[in-house]
């Protein structure tokens, strides 16, 4: 059984954001396509935690939405426990399905507000037939007191929870299909910040229980220091820095991570010297050349400009930067 559990290549994800077809004849424009990732390509090993960071509008949750299934890749591929997930017939996605599920950023718009706690919870043992009549119920108020909460709310209503209170249901639902692979949008961002750590909490208990794999999504780099592994870094959707969490606090590859890491004032960064945060992030309709990152940042050279960064090799993992690649001198 290989040690890595979910794979992404050359993934990209195109959107269409031309004008209606009629505005575009009359004004002489071209389609418009807005790309919100472009060639990211990383592992996900079993048992870990893998972090997505950066800033709004660098494709973390469009990523996410393409793992679980929920947008269409325009290009590149995904591999469950080396499956191509595009290429499954009907009755082994559906067995794929079930062994990843997903952990959204609102836990009240994901929660259906006219269906019962129990119900909710129930759905995905259902639709997989995992169990049947009363075994449907003893599980639901297992699961219910795993998170946390009472085998009693069962029949309560999502409004009648707090929002800590409604991320556990989600979270137990999540669990309901008994998965080896959960997908986290932002879980915590929309909590107050005295219940995030109490969430996190039960999220690293739970998978260390059950021996969980999680995909991250923050843009909260004090929690995702607390629970990764391993760090990917996105810039207008390309993958620019992946290195072991611990490592990439203290030795930053990638100018734009150090940016990140020098924004955020309470973590100790050994006395090194901040770099000022200046500008924002392009235009994703139309991107700079070269690499993304040349107009904001303090080392850029002329090829910046012109060629985009390939992922190179460092000590703490790897990094699409022109600093860390000699140029090559002409003959």
């Amino acid at each position: 059984m290989s040690d890595v559990l979910l794979s992404v290549s050359g993934l990209t994800r195109r959107f269409d954001v031309s004008k209606p077809y009629l505005n575009r004849l009359l004004e002489r424009e071209e389609k418009q396509f807005l790309t919100a990732t472009a060639d990211v390509n990383f592992e996900i090993r079993r048992g870990e935690t893998f972090a997505l960071v950066g800033e709004s509008g660098s494709g973390k949750s469009t990523i996410a939405k393409m793992i679980v299934g929920l947008l269409e890749p325009s290009a590149g591929e995904i591999r469950f426990d080396g499956a191509r997930m595009d290429f499954a017939s009907g009755a082994a996605m559906r067995q794929l399905r079930r062994r990843f599920q997903m952990i959204f950023q609102d836990p009240f718009a994901s929660l259906n507000p006219r269906w019962r706690v129990g119900d909710i919870i129930a759905e995905p043992i259902r639709t997989f037939g995992l169990l049947q009549g009363q075994e449907i119920t003893n599980e639901v108020g297992r699961l219910l007191e795993l998170v946390g909460l009472s085998r009693h709310d069962i029949e309560k209503f999502p409004h009648e929870f707090s929002g800590g209170q409604r991320q556990r249901i989600a979270i137990a639902r999540a669990l309901s299909s008994k998965p080896e692979f959960i997908v986290c949008d932002e879980p915590t961002s929309a909590l107050d910040v005295s219940v995030q750590a109490q969430i996190l909490n039960l999220m690293r208990d739970l998978q260390d229980e059950f021996g969980l794999t999680y995909l991250l999504i923050s843009h909260d780099l004090s929690v995702v220091r607390h629970m990764s592994n391993r760090i990917g870094v996105l810039y207008l959707g390309r993958l620019v820095e992946v290195a072991d969490a611990k490592r990439l606090f203290v030795e930053p590859q990638h100018p734009y991570t150090r940016m990140l890491l020098d924004a955020v004032p309470d973590l100790a960064l050994s006395g090194r010297r901040r770099t000022p945060v200046t500008g924002e992030i392009p235009n994703p309709i139309n991107p700079p050349s070269g690499c993304a990152f040349h107009p904001r940042c303090q080392h850029v050279m002329p090829r910046c400009r012109s060629d985009i960064p390939q992922a190179t090799a460092t000590a703490t993992g790897e990094a699409a930067c022109h600093l860390l690649v000699p140029e090559k001198q002409g003959v």
